[in-house]
């Protein structure tokens, strides 16, 4: 049988088949069943002639620990386990002639055929473990209340306890799905959010190109560069695309070359000229001293500012727009304002992710966006976000405090 390889701290290492057997006994299993046998013979030595007058021998403690030999397949055979034990304990009380005792081995025969049967058979394994306990551990006498009720008492906290940990191990495993599922959701918005940013931004340049180049077909050198302009965006979305692309197909193989940089904050520029090449005729300012941003931070940025300008090529005609970005101590704050028709982007009732998605961006930083008509006409987008602190000023001012009188 073929086995698959797989390659370890240690070197490669052999993977078994789905279809390979199961083992009977692990090493776990020989832990619990070792550690359930030494219990039993301390109780056997210790505790089970208190007034000494039956004596402990050898044949007794090697019967003891033959009844923890069953527990060896207990995951993989719990009923017969629980029977084999119930078996030699009961021969091992009526040898010994044992005082009334609920053993560790029993109750890890019996904690076994709850967790993996339930309730039903868990119910019928309490019945039997009782009934073999007081006839095998009473010596054909009725034995006192107290006995027992003790030899019901024991196996009920048992499964009790089984059943109780069954279900909040099913708890906790629903609840792992759920957290995975969630994840998964998560994962799909946001690659639905850059795969609308990325079509709706340069298939809409792309239009505006194609439509002025035919429109200026007279002009050579100005279809020439609406031409170049839109090869240059096209080639620019494929770009964006694969890069996603990539990261979906990275856990399934390697990346042959390092993944490029995501757009940021410094590439607004590039923004505006597309927006001013396709028609819009826009403007750009930075307010405050710029500071590095973190990576998805100035993807935000970069992505509100794009669905922004793409809304404004195709809700706002001929317009002028203005980006502004200010830097302030604790928080970014991004405005882009036009003064066309005004005209609303899709809304959440459409299926329209543009400004949907541009919240949920701005929400996954903690930041707020607002967006709307403006009341001397045309749209506005605001988005703030929160900013770490910025070190190199906290340092500065840190110095000027230790130079001041």
């Amino acid at each position: 049988m073929r086995m698959s390889r797989d390659v370890g701290p240690a070197g490669p290492r052999a993977l078994p088949r789905p279809d390979t057997p199961q083992p009977l006994w692990t090493r776990n299993d020989a832990l619990v069943a070792g550690a359930s046998c030494a219990i039993n013979l301390l109780s056997y030595v210790f505790v089970s002639d208190p007034g000494g007058q039956r004596g402990v021998s050898v044949a007794g403690c090697l019967l003891v620990a033959l009844a923890a030999v069953p527990l060896l397949a207990r995951r993989t055979h719990p009923l017969a386990t629980l029977a084999a034990v119930l078996v030699l304990d009961s021969a091992a009380s009526l040898a010994l002639a044992l005082s009334t005792h609920f053993g560790a081995v029993l109750m890890v025969a019996l904690y076994s055929v709850a967790r993996a049967r339930g309730g039903r058979v868990a119910a019928g394994a309490v019945f039997v473990t009782a009934a073999a306990s007081l006839l095998s551990q009473s010596g054909g006498r009725f034995p006192p209340w107290q006995e027992a009720l003790s030899a019901i008492l024991s196996p009920l906290i048992v499964v009790g306890a089984a059943l109780a940990v069954g279900r909040w191990q099913r708890e906790v495993d629903a609840n792992r799905r759920l957290l995975a599922d969630r994840a998964v959701a998560d994962e799909r918005r946001r690659i639905a959010r850059e795969l609308h940013d990325i079509v709706a931004h340069h298939i809409t340049t792309m239009q505006l190109m194609a439509g002025g180049a035919r429109a200026n077909l007279a002009h050579p050198e100005v279809a020439r560069d609406a031409l170049v302009t839109l090869e240059a965006s096209g080639r620019l979305a494929l770009g964006e695309m694969r890069q996603l692309l990539d990261v979906l197909r990275a856990g399934d193989e390697p990346e042959s070359a390092p993944a490029q940089p995501q757009p940021g904050a410094d590439d607004l520029d590039r923004l505006v000229d597309e927006a001013q090449l396709g028609g819009l005729s826009a403007e750009f300012s930075v307010h405050g001293p710029p500071r590095p941003l973190p990576p998805t931070v100035g993807l935000t940025v970069f992505r509100v500012v794009q669905e922004a300008l793409t809304n404004a090529r195709k809700h706002a005609g001929f317009a002028h727009a203005s980006v502004r970005l200010t830097y302030r101590q604790q928080h970014l704050t991004i405005e882009v304002l036009d003064d066309g028709r005004g005209a609303t982007p899709p809304h959440s009732g459409s299926g329209g992710y543009g400004l949907i998605g541009m919240r949920e961006r701005v929400a996954l930083h903690g930041g707020t966006l607002t967006a709307g008509p403006r009341a001397d006409g045309g749209f506005a987008v605001l988005a703030e976000l929160p900013l770490p602190p910025d070190e190199a000023a906290v340092e500065r001012e840190a110095e000027q405090e230790g130079v001041r009188p």
